[in-house]
């Protein structure tokens, strides 16, 4: 009798154990262990970090609960030697078994990438990389490397016009070269047949017609504008008259704190100087907006070949046929920038 008791109490604390540790397995692998205040919380895991790396990550920004039991299921399924780098979204209340899963399988959420109002490489550079774990620098040796721009028919002159300012998705881990080749694809389905055929008509290429209208851009933020500032610069390409536009010369200087053009600024050596030489520079002053290049496509047909901006410095300009008339508004503009003591 004393034997059989002793037997079921065996039994029964087997039992008891074995339904303790039952459980206490089932919520290692299955309980919540994500316990995030958000509903949901973005971590990056970065080139070269190891398992340790991310659990301490995970563990400092209050991620996991119990880092014990997040190593022992990342170990058993086999997540410490598959650690992939990217950027994962974890869920409040969801379990281990759960986030090993994703994060084995590198299942991460796609980032957005923006960038506009643009002048330089580095500039671009910096803006695009934004949210990626591209290095910078990287991105901009490509914008610089001839033998490299060559595959996608630009040079570093002109490189900049492959790029049109908006937002994109695209993942964390995505190579410079990878997301170099995206713009390019962006910037194919952009220039649709309809398009290519109006840049024909007014014997522009698409590079051509972007560098137009950057310049454009730059000289009005009316977006109302634009298409009468196209057309006059239109008129004189066609007529062989220098285009004479005073943001190539602020470009070409490098100082963009500048506000009033002087004679001397007109005297600068460069192919963006378009005072000195006729045509279009060799490559865009900014990255041109979408509606800025449209803008040159969809032009306003007229017979001004001047303009100057508005003395009440509202961002409007006057526009003129004749050097008699212009001169007349130039004038007014002179007055306006002495009256405010705006001498450079």
């Amino acid at each position: 009798m004393k034997k059989r008791n002793i037997f079921i109490l065996a039994l029964v604390i087997s039992s008891v154990l074995l339904t303790s540790f039952s459980f206490y397995f089932y919520q290692m692998f299955f309980g919540a262990n994500i316990l995030i205040e958000k509903p949901d919380t973005a971590i990056i895991i970065e080139y070269g970090d190891g398992f340790d790396e991310v659990r301490n990550k995970f563990y400092d920004a209050n991620i996991i609960n119990d880092p014990i039991s997040f190593s022992f299921v990342s170990k058993t399924m086999g997540y410490q030697e598959l650690v992939k780098p990217g950027l994962y979204y974890l869920r409040s209340g969801m379990s281990n078994i759960a986030a090993v899963r994703m994060l084995r399988a590198g299942d991460q959420q796609p980032v957005r990438i923006t960038f506009n109002n643009v002048r330089l490489k580095s500039e671009l550079a910096q803006k695009i990389t934004d949210n990626t774990g591209i290095d910078p620098q990287a991105f901009e040796k490509l914008l610089s490397d001839d033998d490299f721009l060559a595959d996608y028919g630009v040079n570093t002159e002109n490189v900049m016009t492959l790029f049109l300012p908006n937002t994109y998705e695209v993942y964390w881990t995505i190579k410079a070269e990878e997301l170099f080749a995206k713009m390019a694809e962006e910037h194919k389905k952009f220039w649709t047949a309809d398009r290519v055929n109006k840049a024909k008509a007014i014997d522009l290429t698409p590079t051509e017609v972007s560098v137009l209208a950057s310049i454009v851009q730059a000289e009005s933020i009316k977006n109302e504008e634009r298409p009468i500032i196209a057309g006059l610069y239109l008129n004189r390409l066609q007529r062989n008259i220098a285009l004479q536009a005073d943001p190539t010369l602020v470009f070409a200087l490098g100082d963009f704190t500048i506000q009033r053009v002087l004679n001397e600024h007109k005297r600068v050596q460069s192919p963006y100087n378009t005072y000195l030489n006729r045509g279009l520079p060799p490559g865009p002053i900014n990255l041109p907006s979408i509606s800025s290049i449209d803008a040159v496509l969809n032009y306003e047909s007229h017979d001004y070949i001047y303009m100057c901006a508005k003395e009440d410095f509202s961002g409007y300009h006057r526009f003129a046929k004749t050097l008699v008339q212009h001169n007349k508004n130039a004038a007014l503009f002179q007055k306006a920038l002495n009256d405010r003591r705006i001498f450079r």
